[in-house]
């Protein structure tokens, strides 16, 4: 359980950031002004997601890399990941800048949190009409930076049975991933992962906090040359 620690941890940085920060933000990515403690929600979601991020495992990630290696698809050596990933996270920031996506960096390693508000209706595993365009511009970013993995996990928050939860969380993570493919990404690179109820990013007794769980994730992982 040294997530939660580490969720805890990334909620006291943010909380006192935010304190020491004034009254009002602006939100980078709806553009709106916010007073402090709404921004707060938003803020402490997206530390805490980054804090999630890629949760398939290092085997999986391995393996669909040696796949794609195996196949002729270039991997990235060295020094030229950073750089590779500083790119892709500027071009995915000025895509998604307004739309309610927040882009999160840790190491090599990029979250995109996508709140309910935008991608799912309650309980469904359909596409909100809002998604499009989001999913339109992710594509476009992954479509020109090849060499990276995308893991696409499914989240919900806690309403309703442990067993209807992963089954959610599975089927909105297949249904984004099919929308990437048909938009032009590899489905070798994509890794699918329901992860239920089992990683909240806030309190699941608000409504405000259930909204923030139920969410897709995408991390982007580069394609590392293998030793």
């Amino acid at each position: 359980m040294g997530w939660i620690k580490t969720t805890r941890v990334a909620f006291a940085m943010v909380s006192t950031a935010l304190l020491t920060a004034g009254c009002e933000t602006i939100d980078p990515y709806t553009g709106e002004k916010k007073v402090s403690n709404a921004t707060k929600g938003v803020a402490i979601g997206a530390a805490a997601g980054a804090v999630v991020g890629a949760i398939s495992g290092d085997n999986a990630r391995e393996r669909r890399q040696r796949a794609l290696i195996g196949a002729g698809v270039g991997a990235l050596a060295g020094g030229a990941v950073g750089s590779y990933m500083d790119s892709q996270e500027a071009e995915l920031r000025r895509e998604l800048e307004n739309t309610g996506v927040s882009v999160t960096r840790r190491g090599d390693e990029i979250t995109l949190n996508m709140p309910s508000n935008i991608s799912f209706d309650f309980g469904s595993a359909d596409l909100n009409s809002r998604f499009f365009a989001v999913l339109d511009s992710v594509s476009k970013v992954l479509k020109k930076y090849d060499k990276t993995l995308v893991e696409v996990a499914g989240h919900t928050d806690s309403v309703g049975s442990v067993e209807s939860n992963q089954i959610l969380s599975e089927r909105r993570a297949n249904t984004v991933t099919e929308y990437l493919v048909v938009r032009g990404i590899n489905r070798d690179r994509t890794i699918v992962v329901g992860a239920g109820e089992n990683y909240p990013i806030a309190d699941n007794s608000t409504a405000e906090g259930r909204a923030m769980n139920r969410r897709v994730e995408l991390s982007l992982l580069p394609i590392r040359e293998q030793a």
